[in-house]
Order: structure tokens, then C-alpha cells, then sequence
């Protein structure tokens, strides 16, 4: 990338709160405000907010036949507003950037690979290489796809990085209603109103898959985990990162929790969520969450420190979680701008006995997040 790209990217990125002109296929920053008084819709809200600064779409997982080895696996579609719509009017003005990173991680062959996307947008849904589109979930980077059938609500997606030796064909079919994250899918990040999110999760996906690596390929069954959010602020004040966890339990509900921390490691804000099977969500309040690292493991890449071992206080109990796999560090700063630790875990109850699988984030170790260039 020119240095003169990257300049003009990150000037687009630092005027990311700009309202966006009209255009085609653009939406208004009313249509896609975060308020509290905004109920989600559905199929509308599976697609693209383009009024909002930033959104992804955000799927996670595991493949295992009977008998052999597993694998995690990772997908993130983002899309951030740049703001420069004034400056570059016209149908190809990049009004948008679309990032895309995906991971798998083989746990028999103690190896992480992941592969990044980046694409300029305009906001018209209709280009072929680069969208995401309003209606519903359908994002595309180039050959990089995510896709929602409304018919059948399954998710399609299909990401080949042949420069990382893997290709992703997914298949993802909801076995569960929508969790609607926080108060009715508004989600808090912050002591102040504006710092909030609309997000939901979908738990207990079934996976079908087809994994190549290295030019070999295998049908594979799994359980997986998405995430849809959308913002107008990444961060509060002083909060340099976050660590999330989504996790899938072993007797069919859904654990979520995070917080927001400072750089000595103070929590700016917490919270989460836990759904029995076949229950009712109980959200969690900021003070009900409460992250302890137990054990770190420092990157020979990054430099970066990242507790790859916890204990984690909710109103639903208190777990371990162990990350199966520490080298699972995703350096996209040709993308995103940023460094980050995204991968498979367990998590365990007192006695030590596994009670959920799924995906633990941790952001802002190495250095304060940033979603841009």
C-alpha cells in the first residue's frame, strides 16, 4: 500500500463520526441511530447500518468428526464509515472500508493460520466486489463471502486464503431464537449514554464445513457462535481494549461476558449475558462480571502479553477458561491497524470439568485499538 493511500485512509478513519451524503445504495444516519428507544427488526437488522461509524458480523467455532483432530475457526466481516464523502462525492466515492479476517486454528498441529481482506466502498450494494448490503446479511470482499438465506435463516460463507494455505466453505443453521445482547439488543459500553451498540449473538449454531488445508480437504460437523454489532464509538474515554468471551455450554445455553479496560488493567465498564436452554436471557450488570487472569503467554511476535488463562465471575457462576492453543495472536495491521488474540477455549466449572467450548478476544494488549489504519 503507497504511503499516500494510507495517509488518506487514515484521514478518512480520524473523520469517521461524518454524517454520510445520500447515495446509492447509502442509508441515512436516522435510519441506523443507536438509541435505546430503537427496537431491532428482523431480516432488516441481520444487514448493514451504514449510518453507523462501525459494524461487524462475526462468526466463530469448532470442526470435529468422531475420532479426529479438532479445529477452531474464526470469521470477522467489518465495515467502518470513513467520513469523506464531502470531500469525494460521485457513485465511487469510498465511503466506506470493508475489512475481513479469518482464522483457523489446529489444534493437533499446534499451528494458527489467518488471512486479512481490504476493500474501499462506495455504499452501493449493487458492486460486485465489494458490499454490504442493507436487507439482510450479505457482505462480500472480493471472493470473500457471508451470506444469510431468509428462507432458511442459514448463514453461507466462504473465505479462501491460499496465501495462508486454507479455504473456509461454512454452513451455519440456527438451532435457537436470537439472543438479543443487553437491554433488548442495546447493549451498553460505557458509563455514558452515547457508548453503546446494537448486537445480538446467535448461540448453538450448527456447522457443516468443508476445510482445506494445504490443497487437502475434509467435510467436517461443528458448533459455532455469531455475533452482529453496530456502534458510533469503539472505545470509552481512557479504555485502551476489551476481553470478551462467547461460549457455547456443553448442556445448551450461552454464557457471554466482557469488559472494557484502562491500561493499568481497571475495568471501564463489564457485562454480558447468560441464557439456559430453553430459558430466559439474564443480562448482566457492570459489576456482576469480573475478569481475573491467572496465567499470561507473551507473543515472540508482538511483544504483547495476553492472559490465556482465567477465572470469570458471572451471576450464572464462576468458571475457568483456558485457552486450548496460546499462539493464536492475529496480527491484521494491514487492515484493521491493529493487533489482537482471538481463539478457541474451554471453559471449566469449579471442579475443573469442561462445561462449554468457544472463543475468548483480547484487544489493546500490545498497544491502545484502533480500527483503522
Amino acid at each position: 500500500m503507497s504511503a499516500r493511500r494510507r495517509t488518506w485512509l487514515r484521514a478518512g478513519l480520524a473523520a469517521g463520526v461524518a454524517p454520510l451524503l445520500p447515495a446509492t445504495g447509502a442509508a441515512t444516519v436516522d435510519e441506523d441511530a443507536i438509541s435505546p428507544e430503537r427496537a431491532l427488526r428482523f431480516p432488516r437488522d441481520h444487514g448493514a447500518h451504514p449510518g453507523a461509524r462501525i459494524e461487524w458480523w462475526y462468526a466463530t467455532g469448532w470442526l470435529q468428526a468422531p475420532g479426529g483432530p479438532p479445529y477452531g475457526f474464526q470469521l470477522t466481516f467489518f465495515r467502518s464509515r470513513t467520513g469523506v464523502a464531502d470531500a469525494l462525492p460521485g457513485r465511487f466515492a469510498p465511503r466506506q472500508l470493508l475489512f475481513a479476517h479469518a482464522a483457523v486454528t489446529d489444534l493437533d498441529g499446534r499451528r494458527h493460520r489467518h488471512a486479512e481482506r481490504i476493500a474501499r466502498w462506495s455504499g452501493d450494494e449493487d458492486l460486485p466486489e465489494a458490499h454490504a448490503r442493507r436487507a439482510d446479511t450479505g457482505v462480500a470482499l472480493g471472493r470473500w463471502t457471508l451470506r444469510r438465506d431468509a428462507a432458511s435463516g442459514r448463514y453461507a460463507a466462504l473465505l479462501a486464503a491460499p496465501e495462508a494455505g486454507f479455504t473456509l466453505d461454512l454452513q451455519l443453521a440456527p438451532t435457537q431464537p436470537l439472543l438479543l445482547q443487553g437491554d433488548a439488543g442495546h447493549s451498553r459500553k460505557g458509563p455514558l449514554p452515547q457508548q453503546a451498540s446494537h448486537y445480538y449473538s446467535q448461540p448453538q449454531l450448527a456447522v457443516q464445513a468443508r476445510l482445506t488445508l494445504d490443497g487437502r480437504s475434509r467435510e467436517l460437523p461443528g458448533r459455532g457462535w455469531l455475533d452482529h454489532e453496530w456502534s458510533d464509538e469503539l472505545l470509552a474515554p481512557g479504555a485502551v481494549g476489551w476481553d470478551w468471551i462467547g461460549i457455547n455450554l456443553s448442556d445448551g445455553g450461552a454464557l457471554t461476558a466482557f469488559r472494557l479496560r484502562r491500561a493499568d488493567d481497571s475495568v471501564v465498564w463489564a457485562g454480558g449475558s447468560h441464557r439456559p436452554a430453553g430459558g430466559a436471557l439474564r443480562p448482566f450488570a457492570p459489576d456482576e462480571v469480573v475478569f481475573t487472569p491467572l496465567r499470561d503467554w507473551t507473543s515472540p511476535a508482538t511483544g504483547a502479553r495476553y492472559p490465556v488463562q482465567w477465572r470469570i465471575r458471572t451471576p450464572a457462576g464462576v468458571f475457568g477458561l483456558r485457552a486450548l492453543l496460546e499462539a493464536q495472536e492475529l496480527d491484521s495491521r494491514a487492515s484493521t491497524g491493529t493487533v489482537y488474540w482471538e481463539g478457541l477455549a474451554e471453559l471449566a466449572d469449579a471442579a475443573g470439568g469442561r462445561v462449554g467450548l468457544g472463543y475468548l478476544e483480547m484487544t489493546g494488549r500490545g498497544q491502545p485499538l484502533k480500527l483503522g489504519l
